[in-house]
């Protein structure tokens, strides 16, 4: 599972698309480690 943001300027891997970050696999962990650059109310799903 991994979570895909909306309108949120982050880098490539912590996107959430599995053509772009790799698969997190069961009992894994995966830190999402980003700056959101500009305020506002943004969109996400998993």
């Amino acid at each position: 599972t991994t979570v895909h943001w909306h309108g949120i300027q982050l880098p490539a891997a912590m996107d959430g698309t599995d053509s772009v970050q790799r698969p997190i696999a069961p009992g894994e962990e995966f830190e999402y480690k980003f700056i959101v650059p500009d305020a506002g109310t943004f969109w996400y799903h998993s």
